[in-house]
């Protein structure tokens, strides 16, 4: 059984505007990525249902996924140096979290219940980032302490 904890946080002034800003940066991200795919999707789907016996078949472009989608992040802190303020396990959950909605809306769940078409997310609509190594190590007195970074758990 996996247990999973939820904090409440009382970032200052300065604390919340880095959140606010990170949250930002991986909405931008999910919504890139998400964007990938749909493009590969409609890209690589035939729009009839038959083909007639000779036809011309489009060089298919490489499917996106979690690993290759992660694998680009490198890139990302390259072109784009903000992008290295956030820690790298909280931008690998983007891709994880797009490869989810999309496998959902494609594949279904497990009991084969399909969702309906990921959305891109607008300005506030993406409220969450996790850190998958988080450590109870990390408190102090049951509190984070006087700083929170952001850039590394």
């Amino acid at each position: 059984m996996k247990t999973s904890y939820q904090y409440k946080i009382k970032p200052t002034k300065q604390q919340a505007e880095k959140i606010d800003k990170t949250l930002e940066m991986l909405r931008c991200q999910y919504n890139y990525l998400l964007a990938q795919r749909f493009d590969w999707y409609e890209t690589n789907r035939c729009p009839i249902d038959r083909c007639p016996l000779i036809c011309h078949l489009p060089e298919l472009k490489e499917q996106p996924n979690y690993y290759n989608q992660k694998a680009s992040l490198v890139q990302l802190k390259v072109n784009r140096p903000w992008y290295k303020d956030i820690h790298s396990q909280v931008l690998q959950e983007v891709p994880k979290k797009v490869e989810i909605a999309f496998d959902r809306w494609l594949k279904g769940d497990s009991n084969g219940k399909r969702s309906g078409k990921p959305r891109f997310k607008a300005k506030g609509q993406y409220k969450t980032f996790t850190y998958p190594q988080f450590k109870k190590e990390h408190f102090q007195n049951d509190c984070l302490g006087k700083s929170l970074h952001l850039g590394s758990p």
